[in-house]
């Protein structure tokens, strides 16, 4: 019996059937088996490759002096002119800046504050406050630069305006301020109105992204004995964190584009030049109204690449917690 024992555990057990792996599909069948979804998408491919690719072949009079009238290849060839004459112009330290002082005013500022706001509004309880709250917050990012630039100018005028009076009533100042004219004021009023126009719209994006949040992972720590700030760093920052890293690289990117259209309605004064001056402007005030057609698109294509340099650069740091576009 031992015996017999012996040669059954000696025995080599039956080998396992090999499953055989399926067969990666390739590129074509998987376009195929998505044609409805692939058809959905190729008029805003379309749209891009008609209205953002072709118009590159453009830069190329960045390296030319252009005329009206030329073609792009009649045009003679000056190479890095223009870019030398914008390094060494003297208004180049004061547009690089207030392109960099405002971008990043506006990335300290307004990035953290829609986060903020879809934190709170996530603890309300009130149904119809949170809705109220909603509305009135991203409603003003449906309004044109043109009408929020009225009620703002409205709003800081020094006949009757609504600041300007509030102050006096507070004993606060003496006599009215003309704060759209005076250059120590502007950044504030700037970056005040943008984070008002986009704080509501930006918290849909995370109170949808804080949706998608286990509750349950809330009711277990609140079970251990966490509170609720404990709970909002330690379970909902977390697992947000990918949508945050996506909009922080996009706003990496943006850092070079200060502004246009909020600045041009803002800064109607000369005397705010000094401080209101951005990349965008200048292109506008030197480059188009003057007719300087090759220096405004050198000035645009310098911006471009070292947009698309920040861009790689926050890409690869962020790629490094597994959050990258790319």
């Amino acid at each position: 019996m031992a015996r017999l024992s012996t040669d059954r555990e000696m025995q080599p057990e039956p080998a396992m059937p090999q499953v055989p792996y399926p067969r990666r599909k390739s590129g074509l069948e998987r376009f195929i088996r998505q044609i409805d979804l692939q058809l959905m998408v190729l008029p805003a491919l379309a749209l891009i490759f008609v209205f953002s690719y072709i118009p590159m072949y453009g830069v190329l009079i960045a390296f030319q002096d252009y005329k009206i009238g030329h073609s792009f290849t009649g045009s003679p060839w000056v190479g890095w002119k223009h870019f030398a004459y914008f390094f060494n112009s003297p208004d180049f330290y004061t547009v690089m800046r207030n392109t960099i002082v405002i971008s990043l005013l506006k990335f300290l500022i307004g990035f953290p504050a829609p986060i903020l706001l879809a934190l709170m509004l996530n603890e309300v309880r009130k149904l119809v406050f949170k809705r109220v709250v909603q509305t009135i917050t991203y409603l003003p990012h449906f309004m044109s630069w043109v009408i929020l630039g009225g009620l703002v100018a409205s709003m800081l005028a020094t006949d009757n305006g609504s600041l300007n009076m509030l102050l006096e009533r507070l004993n606060l100042i003496q006599e009215p301020i003309n704060f759209l004219s005076l250059p120590e004021y502007f950044w504030t009023i700037l970056i005040t109105t943008n984070v008002w126009k986009e704080i509501g719209f930006g918290s849909i994006v995370y109170l949808a992204a804080i949706a998608g949040v286990d509750p349950h992972t809330y009711e277990a720590a609140s079970i251990d004995g966490a509170s609720r700030f404990k709970q909002i760093y330690l379970i909902t920052l977390p697992s947000i964190m990918p949508v945050i890293s996506i909009f922080m690289i996009l706003a990496i990117g943006n850092l070079l584009s200060a502004g246009f259209e909020d600045i041009l309605v803002l800064a109607v004064n000369p005397a705010l030049r000094d401080v209101s001056d951005v990349i965008d402007t200048y292109v506008i005030r030197v480059g188009i109204n003057n007719y300087r057609y090759s220096y405004a698109t050198a000035v645009g294509l310098f911006k471009a690449v070292v947009s698309v340099g920040l861009l790689t650069i926050a890409n690869y740091v962020a790629r490094r917690s597994g959050n990258s576009l790319w």
